[in-house]
Order: C-alpha cells, then structure tokens, then sequence
C-alpha cells in the first residue's frame, strides 16, 4: 500500500505534534511546516497529497500561503484545508476565495477530521487497501 502524504502547517508546536500523531495513527506519512518560509522549503522535497493550513501564522497567514501555493503550477492541484479556531463571519468564504478546498475548526474533533480527510483524498477509509 502506498501512504498517503499530508503537510501541516501550523505555527503552535502542540498542534503540530497532535496532527501529526493523529494522522500517523491513521496510516499517513506526515510532514510539519510552522511558517510560510519552512512550507515552501518542505514543499521543495516533499509532494503532499493534501495541506492541512493554519489560518493564523507568523509573516504570510494562512489565506495568503494558500493563494501563493494555488498559484504555483507545481502546487496548485493540491487540496487544503484551512484549520483554525479563529471563526469571524466570512472566514469560510475568504478561505474558499483563496482556493482552500474546505475548512476546519479547532479544537480538533479526531472523529471528524480523518473522515474529512479522507473526503477530500476520494478514500472512504484511508486505512483501506484499494484494490
């Protein structure tokens, strides 16, 4: 079975360790970024399947990070979820304008996400084998 790749980007360190453990129990090869400068970096060597984006970041928050990598030919097919605890009214609809493929509130329910996850990657179950 092929893992699935995922890249976190999220500038708090206990966030990036739970979604990291999180999907790494779920059968996930998972990269970390806390900054626009360490996601274009990790996106150099490291092809994600999907970006799971914190909206607020350090420099570039997570709206402009998004719209830099769409733009990108290299980057541009490449889902994100926008995941945040920062909900202000048209957050959704500034985050789906930027190109994010969806959106995420934390706290982080480790019921929904992986499903959401999966969604987004056309799996049911991203444990399940395709045959």
């Amino acid at each position: 079975m092929v893992t699935e790749s995922i890249l976190v980007v999220d500038d708090q360190i206990m966030n990036l360790k739970l979604l990291k453990l999180l999907l790494e129990l779920e059968g996930y090869r998972v990269e970390t970024a806390g900054n626009a400068e360490e996601t274009f970096q990790a996106l150099q060597s490291f092809r994600p399947r999907l970006i799971l984006m914190d909206l607020r970041l350090p420099g570039l928050d997570g709206i402009e990070l998004t719209k830099k990598i769409k733009a990108d030919p290299q980057t541009k097919d490449i889902p994100i979820l926008l995941v945040t605890s920062y909900i202000q009214p048209g957050e959704e609809e500034r985050a789906l304008e930027a190109g994010c493929d969806g959106y995420f509130s934390k706290p982080i329910d480790t019921q929904k996400l992986p499903a959401l996850i999966a969604r987004h990657l056309g799996k049911d179950n991203p444990r399940k084998e395709k045959s």
